[in-house]
Parts: structure tokens; sequence; C-alpha cells
């Protein structure tokens, strides 16, 4: 893989992580659960790290790091704010919509990995998808405590 092509895929996964920040950060704006809140700020942290991370890879390269989400990543920010309001801010609504999000940020990982990383950079990507699947459990964890409970 040459530096470029080294570099787009950095790129993509930064825009993953900057997604992942927003959308947790947008999540947790609407739930109703204080520890709840609480998980999806610090997951929002933790991208935001793992973003850092990546742009350093980027620059260390000689390349220039993303600054911002993806264009479907602002819809799905958007779809946070709108389905958790229309929907009356159900803690579900909320918890599967963010999965959905996770979903998408464990097969952006996934495709990375299947590239010709050179070291460190494999390491560091398959440290953040191991991140990535934490997240995802948890927030799949949330999203069955919360269909168990009674409407």
């Amino acid at each position: 893989m040459d530096n470029g092509d080294l570099i787009d895929t950095l790129n993509g996964l930064i825009e993953n992580c900057k997604d992942g920040e927003y959308g947790f950060r947008a999540s947790a704006e609407h739930l109703r659960n204080p520890a709840t809140r609480t998980r999806f700020a610090q997951a929002a942290d933790r991208c935001a790290q793992a973003a850092s991370q990546l742009a350093a890879e980027v620059t260390r390269l000689g390349g220039t790091a993303e600054d911002d989400g993806s264009v479907s990543g602002a819809m799905h920010r958007g779809w946070v704010a709108v389905r958790g309001t229309l929907s009356t801010q159900t803690e579900l609504a909320i918890l599967e919509e963010a999965e959905r999000g996770e979903d998408k940020a464990l097969e952006r990982y996934r495709h990375a990995l299947k590239q010709p990383l050179a070291e460190p950079v494999r390491t560091l990507v398959q440290t953040q998808y191991e991140d990535a699947k934490r997240n995802h459990e948890e927030v799949r964890r949330l999203r069955d405590n919360a269909r168990s409970m009674p409407a």
C-alpha cells in the first residue's frame, strides 16, 4: 500500500471517529438516564482521542488529516436529534440508532484491517477496532436493557 492509499484509509477512519464522537455527544444530550449519558460522553471522548491518534499518524506520513466527519455521519447526527425529539426522546430509539452507528464503525475498521497496513499503523488500527467492538457491545447491552423495560 502506498503512502497516499494509507493516508486515505486513515482519513476514512478519522471521519469514522469524528462521526462516532458527534453521534455519542448528540445522543447523550437526549438520553434521560444519567449513567447512560455519562457512558456516551466517555465514548465520545474515546472517539475524539482515536481521531487524534490517527491524525498524528497521517501527519507523520506527510499527509493532511481529515478535520470533519463524513456526509453520512452528518445525516446520522441529524437523524439522532430528530428521531430523539420526534419519538418522545425514548432511550430505546436513541440506543438503536447508536448501535446502527457502531455497526458502521466496525465495518469501516474491518475494511481498513483488510488492507496491507505496515506497523505501527496496523497495531493502532487493530487496537482502535477492539475499542470500537467494546463500544458496540456496550451500546447493544444498553439497548437490550432498554428493550426489556416496560414501555
